[in-house]
C-alpha cells in the first residue's frame, strides 16, 4: 500500500523497532469527562480503535515499526495503519502540539483513512495520531519519532533502536479537540479549521476562523492549508501565502487555485508526495462531521442512562432529535453544493473508491461524484463504520427506521427533498446487498433493543 520513498532523500538501512508500547490510558490524569460523563470512562484504556489493534499486533510480534532517517517511523506507521500516502494533506497554520515546526515553508503533513489520522512535522520529536474509538469517540496518541538515546530528552538507555511507544494524550490535545474547548459540557471532537495565516503560520484574522464541515461553502474552506487538484471556477482559501493582513484586502490577487503540485512553493522533498489533495480534504471533513455527531450522541446517552436509568420523555425526545440530525447529515441534507467539477491530483480518489462493500451491480457508497456534490450516492459510507454500529441501540434503530421511511418514499417531507427518487432507489438497493442489519427495518420488524 505504501508507495516509494521520495526521490532524492538520503536513506540508511531501516532499523526495526521492537514492539514496546506504553499502556494506552490517558497519562495526564483524570479529565473533566470523568466528572461529567463518568459512564464513558474516557480516561480509561482505549481498546476499540485502529491504534489499539496495532498495539496488539506489535506486542504479539505480528507487526514491526521501522525507523528510517528523515521521516523516522512515519512510513512504517501509516503502512501498519493501512493509510495510503495519497491521502497526504499539508497544513501550514500552527495547529498542533508542535506548532514551532510549522510554517508555510515546512507544513504539517496529515495522512488518514476511515478512522485514523497521522500527523508529522519535519524534524519534530513526536508523531501525533488521532483515532475514532467506537466506544470513546476521538482518542489521541503521540509516538516519539527518534531512535531512543540516553542523551536524547526522554530517551531510554536500553533497546537503543526502539521507539518509546504510543502514549495516550489527554488535556494538551483536548484543549483544542473539544466541542467547547474544555469549558464544560463538551465532548472530544475532530477539528478541521479554515483560518487565514501568514507565511509563518500565525492567524491573521482570529474572528474569521471557522470549523469546516459538510455544510461549509467551498469559498470559505482551506485557509491555512495547501490544496492541489482542480476546482474549476470555484474559488477557495487554500495556498494563500501572505506576510500581513493588509495583503488579504485583495484576495483575488493572492489566491492560488487549480494546482497540480506544490513543487515550487516550498521544498516538498521531505514529504511522501508533493500533493495536498482537494478530494482527500473533502472526505476528511465529511468523516469529522459524522464522527463528531456520533460522539455527542454516545456521550449524552451514557450520561442519561447513568443518571436516570431509563430516559425520560424529554430525554427520549432529545435523543431522537439527535438521531434525526445524524440521518440528515448522513444523507447530506444541507451539504454545500459544487459550482464546478472537482478533480484530485494525488490518486486518493482511486484508492478511496476501491475500499468498502459493493452491491451485486458493483455500486458503492464510496463512489465519488465531484460534479455537483461529493458522492454519487448521497448516503455516508460511514454507515458501515464500527462507530455507527456501536451507537446506542435506540438511536441506531431510530436512524434505520427513519432511513427506511425516506428510501421507500414513505417520508415525503421537505426535509429530504434534496434526495431524489433515483438516489433513494439506488441507495436502497445498495444497502439491501451490503448492510444486512438494515433489512428488518424495511420489513417493519426491527430487532428488540438491547439497551
Amino acid at each position: 500500500m505504501i508507495g516509494g520513498l521520495v526521490a532524492g532523500l538520503a536513506l540508511a538501512e531501516p532499523q526495526v523497532a521492537p514492539a514496546i508500547l506504553h499502556h494506552t490510558e490517558v497519562v495526564q490524569g483524570a479529565l473533566r469527562y470523568d466528572t461529567e460523563y463518568p459512564a464513558m470512562n474516557y480516561s480509561g484504556e482505549a481498546k476499540h480503535n485502529r491504534v489499539a489493534r496495532l498495539q496488539e499486533r506489535l506486542e504479539k510480534g505480528e507487526a514491526k515499526l521501522e525507523f528510517v532517517p528523515g521521516r523516522g517511523y512515519l512510513d512504517s506507521l501509516i503502512k501498519n495503519l493501512d493509510i495510503d500516502p495519497s491521502s497526504q494533506l499539508l497544513v501550514y497554520s500552527k495547529t498542533s502540539l508542535q506548532s514551532d515546526f510549522i510554517r508555510g515553508a515546512t507544513p504539517r503533513a496529515l495522512y488518514f483513512n476511515d478512522d485514523a489520522s497521522v500527523s508529522w512535522e519535519d524534524g519534530a520529536p513526536l508523531i501525533e495520531i488521532a483515532a475514532m474509538d467506537s466506544q470513546l469517540g476521538p482518542v489521541f496518541y503521540s509516538l516519539q519519532n527518534h531512535q531512543d538515546d540516553p542523551d536524547h530528552p526522554g530517551g531510554q538507555s536500553h533497546h537503543g533502536d526502539s521507539p518509546r511507544g504510543f502514549e495516550r494524550e489527554g488535556s494538551r490535545c483536548l484543549n483544542c479537540h473539544d466541542r467547547y474547548g474544555m469549558m464544560g459540557g463538551g465532548v472530544p471532537i475532530f477539528v478541521e479549521t479554515s483560518s487565514l495565516v501568514d507565511v509563518g503560520g500565525l492567524i491573521l484574522k482570529p474572528d474569521d476562523v471557522i470549523t469546516v464541515d459538510d455544510d461549509t461553502p467551498i469559498a470559505q474552506r482551506w485557509a491555512g492549508w495547501y490544496v492541489t487538484g482542480h476546482s474549476g471556477s470555484q474559488v477557495h482559501l487554500g495556498n494563500i501565502q501572505v506576510h500581513s493582513a493588509k495583503e488579504l484586502d485583495d484576495l483575488d490577487r493572492v489566491r492560488k487555485t487549480n494546482l497540480d503540485s506544490l513543487e515550487g512553493l516550498f521544498d516538498t522533498k521531505p514529504y511522501l508526495t508533493g500533493k495536498s489533495d482537494i478530494v482527500a480534504l473533502m472526505v476528511l471533513e465529511h468523516e469529522s462531521t459524522i464522527y463528531n455527531m456520533i460522539t455527542r450522541m454516545r456521550f449524552r446517552a451514557s450520561k442519561v442512562k447513568l443518571e436516570n436509568g431509563q430516559p425520560s420523555a424529554r430525554d427520549e425526545h432529545m435523543e431522537m432529535a439527535m438521531s434525526d440530525k445524524l440521518l440528515q447529515s448522513m444523507l447530506f441534507v444541507g451539504a454545500a453544493t459544487l459550482g464546478d467539477r472537482i478533480t484530485g491530483s494525488s490518486g486518493f480518489d482511486v484508492w478511496f473508491q476501491k475500499q468498502g462493500p459493493r452491491d451485486h451491480a458493483g455500486r458503492s457508497l464510496r463512489e465519488l461524484d465531484l460534479k455537483t456534490r461529493l458522492f454519487k450516492y448521497p448516503l455516508s459510507f460511514l454507515i458501515y463504520s464500527p462507530a455507527f454500529d456501536a451507537l446506542p441501540d435506540n438511536m441506531r434503530s431510530h436512524v434505520y427506521q427513519r432511513l427506511a421511511q425516506v428510501l421507500t418514499g414513505a417520508d415525503t417531507s421537505s426535509t429530504f427533498a434534496s434526495v431524489s427518487a433515483g438516489d433513494r432507489k439506488a441507495i436502497l438497493e445498495i444497502l439491501k446487498d451490503t448492510k444486512p442489519e438494515f433489512l428488518p427495518y424495511l420489513k417493519g420488524t426491527p430487532p428488540v433493543a438491547r439497551n
